[in-house]
């Protein structure tokens, strides 16, 4: 799962990044920016989550 969340948020930030250059309208603009960025937040929620040991796995 840990590549998954690679992969989404580099999405997310170009989805931010085409927000940006593509609306005129800030509203619009600012709600994708937040999308955008929602979208890399849950990204990197995944990473961390593929990151942790796995409760009651002993060593």
């Amino acid at each position: 799962m840990k590549y998954a969340g690679l992969l989404v948020m580099p999405a997310g930030f170009f989805l931010t990044l085409a927000a940006l250059v593509l609306f005129a309208d800030a509203t619009r603009r600012m709600a994708f920016v937040l999308c955008g960025l929602a979208v890399v937040a849950l990204g990197l929620g995944v990473v961390a989550r593929g990151h942790m040991p796995v409760r009651g796995a002993s060593r």
